[in-house]
């Protein structure tokens, strides 16, 4: 915990806001000029590259390297499926197998050297496959595929055989897919089917089997990317892809680690610009599922809180589950945008109705009460002693005559409803068959979503197997839960993508003037006194409480006459990080005496604990505000990250924080804020008066620009606490660490 001071303060009227927002005088970035328009402040990228991944699934040319048609053998087995797709997708195969004449009865090349023309993709089945992979790479082959485990899964050898895969064909013209992949790429999809589509992405090809059979289900597919180990093409490389086809009308992943954050996030983006859904399951969440993915795939998972916050800043939606990641993905494929955002219930048991309804309220649907115009209108089919405010339930009889669609059409009609959920929690012809008949027709001249709910535990029923699943416009789900989920995505992912405006464009690209003041101030590999940290936070416009660093006695007391009683007076050293605990910090200081004796006192401690002193701070009084803290830290997989939260001992025992990696804008900052449990408190609470929040969003958005700025110079930073004041803020204390 840092040190907290209180009293009061001053703000400072001339806040500006041009070195937050990123309009500021161009300038070289760490020495050298940027590329315009392709690179940020820190020199990274701000667009995705969409590698060329035509010729990988509609290749013309397919080797097999390693080839066999033995009874028996694994090999065979592997060769027989990729003859299968080459000959589905057109491509002229050529086994290779130094020995064998023939496979398959097609004639067999010795090695790589003797294929008579670059191949586009090509399998290699060998248990080493360094030297097949340099040999692709000299032939001028367009990818290959590594299907041979033992890689960085298995630890730091493995690892170190990966990268050397990886330094075979970085810079060749070759692309790799795994090592440690699979055959889902080259799986047979229905033609038969019609409709936006989904493109798979997995990790681990098994998790994917479910959205595959969801084609039996009339749901189509068009792609399946299983990457493997990644040691070249990377999960990032095929979402970007992905987003591009226009057949694709949702990607569906399962990640279990993500080889480069950033690139991932980019993709993202891609995918976000063109209003493309992407739904994932990102394992991880625990301690135990991360350590699971590490030795499952040799990468790391990153901090979740830190993944789950940047995948939602870009609209990734995510869930927890494969039944989840299928209903939802298949949803958002194939519905058309709402035309409202409020939700319908309507059965024929109040008790089903009330039950969904609890479940969609809960997770944060909006359930708009019927006007009484349209009330009166149901109850024209209704019986009058139903509810039908919504959730609506209509007794049940309605269902089997006419009355029945006559509701749905009436309730369709309402402008506030863009999505109607009929519960049906198990069959009961002939009334539950002529109800979903009625959903089906009705879907088919609506443009707003149906979902129904089948309860039934069976699932062979004609209404559900036949009525049901033969409509593409009728979203069918099996679980309550299921169906919450998937229409709280399809709302919400409508919602992000009518607003979203992409961070990148906004990045700054040139160094604001702080820059170069603030570079100086670092210590590589060290820790800054609080002083020091001050002096940074001061380069980029933010304000602290007037202070003086002093090194006698008699210099405090002339620093505190300057300041102004009362005065608080604390350690300053780069190895202090908790002043409070360690007793260097005395407040409320009201006279001489009392800062002498207090400037003996902190001298003392230090003496005793062998902490090295810059001097002792003599700090203005700050009055009380709102505790906030604002800070950077580096993740392993996204680099820097902006947190802010509750400051002073609330930052450690509610753990109330909010997470974005920069770039991100003003509306961001703001939804930052409005994700605290505690955001209230700057409402003003008790009589207290409403906090500065202009001022606090200016910080948070003035050390983003720190953060991009200093880059990887900046191992951590901490403001905390930051007082939120009726009129300004005042960052009391700061921790930097250089790296």
């Amino acid at each position: 915990m840092l040190g907290s001071t209180y009293g009061t303060f001053t703000p400072d009227p001339r806040r500006a806001r041009a070195v937050a927002c990123g309009n500021l005088p161009s300038a070289t970035v760490h020495g050298r000029a940027a590329a315009a328009g392709d690179l940020d402040v820190s020199g990274r990228p701000l667009h995705a590259d969409v590698p060329d991944l035509d010729r990988f699934f509609r290749p013309e040319t397919v080797a097999v390297i390693g080839a066999s048609d033995t009874e028996g053998r694994p090999n065979s087995g592997v060769t027989r499926q990729l003859a299968a797709w080459a000959a589905r997708v057109g491509a002229r195969l050529y086994p290779v197998h130094p020995t064998r004449p023939a496979v398959l009865g097609v004639p067999c090349a010795r090695s790589v050297a003797e294929l008579p023309e670059p191949v586009d993709v090509a399998a290699v089945l060998v248990r080493d496959p360094l030297p097949v992979v340099e040999e692709l790479a000299a032939a001028k082959a367009r990818f290959a595929v590594v299907f041979a485990s033992g890689f960085a899964e298995t630890g730091a050898a493995g690892a170190a055989a990966q990268d050397r895969l990886a330094a075979a064909v970085r810079g060749t013209g070759l692309r790799l897919l795994g090592p440690n992949t699979n055959l889902n790429a080259f799986q047979e999809f229905r033609e038969d089917l019609e409709g936006p589509a989904i493109a798979l992405l997995t990790q681990s090809g098994h998790q994917g089997r479910p959205l595959y059979a969801l084609q039996e289900l009339g749901i189509r597919l068009s792609h399946w990317a299983p990457t493997g180990n990644e040691a070249d093409l990377e999960a990032a490389d095929f979402l970007a892809y992905f987003t591009e086809q226009p057949e694709v009308g949702c990607v569906a992943a399962y990640v279990e680690g993500l080889k480069d954050g950033r690139r991932f996030l980019l993709a993202a983006d891609r995918a976000a610009r063109r209003g493309v859904p992407v739904v994932a399951v990102k394992v991880g969440r625990t301690e135990t599922g991360a350590r699971t993915a590490a030795s499952h795939t040799g990468k790391l998972t990153g901090a979740d809180t830190v993944v789950d916050a940047a995948l939602r800043q870009y609209g990734v939606i995510r869930v927890d589950g494969l039944d989840e990641l299928q209903d939802t993905a298949a949803l958002l494929a194939r519905a058309r945008p709402p035309r409202a955002d409020g939700v319908a219930v309507y059965s024929i048991s109040g008790g089903t109705g009330a039950h969904f309804a609890d479940l969609a309220s809960a997770a944060g649907l909006r359930l708009p009460r019927l006007s009484a115009a349209k009330q009166a209108e149901l109850h024209q089919w209704i019986p009058h002693d139903l509810n039908v405010s919504n959730p609506v339930d209509n007794g049940g009889h309605p269902v089997g005559d006419p009355r029945g669609r006559k509701i749905i059409d009436a309730l369709l009609a309402d402008p506030e409803v863009g999505v109607l959920v009929c519960p049906v929690t198990g069959p009961f012809p002939p009334l539950s068959d002529k109800l979903v008949a009625d959903l089906v027709a009705a879907a088919e001249d609506t443009d707003k979503l149906i979902c129904v709910i089948w309860g039934s535990p069976v699932g062979t029923e004609d209404a559900y197997r036949t009525t049901l699943l033969g409509s593409s416009r009728v979203a069918t789900f099996r679980t309550f839960a299921n169906c919450v989920t998937a229409v709280r995505a399809y709302l919400g992912h409508h919602r992000f993508a009518a607003s979203y405006r992409s961070p990148f464009d906004e990045a700054p690209r040139t160094p604001s003037p702080s820059f170069r003041k603030a570079q100086a101030l670092l210590r590589p590999g060290h820790q800054l006194s609080e002083h020091a940290a001050k002096q940074l936070l001061r380069a980029y416009g933010i304000r602290v409480p007037r202070e003086q660093l002093v090194t006698s006695a008699a210099a405090a007391v002339r620093a505190a006459g300057q300041v102004g009683y009362p005065v608080v007076m604390k350690a300053s050293g780069a190895r202090i990080a908790h002043k409070t605990e360690l007793g260097l910090v005395r407040t409320g200081l009201t006279s001489a005496s009392q800062v002498r004796d207090a400037y003996r006192d902190l001298t003392d401690i230090a003496r005793y604990e062998d902490i090295g002193l810059d001097g002792v701070l003599v700090c203005q009084m700050v009055e009380r505000g709102v505790e906030m803290v604002v800070g950077v830290s580096q993740d392993p997989l996204f680099g820097p990250t902006v947190t802010v939260g509750l400051g002073g001992v609330l930052v450690e025992v509610l753990h109330d924080v909010s997470v974005r990696v920069p770039p991100f804008g003003e509306d961001q900052a703001r939804a930052m804020l409005d994700e605290l449990r505690g955001r209230p408190l700057l409402d003003g609470v008790r009589g207290a008066p409403p906090g500065d929040l202009d001022a606090l969003v200016e910080v948070v958005l003035r050390v983003q620009r720190m953060a991009l700025e200093l880059g990887g110079g900046l191992a951590e930073l901490e403001i905390n606490p930051l007082v939120v004041l009726g009129q300004g803020v005042a960052a009391l204390d700061a921790l930097v660490r250089c790296a």
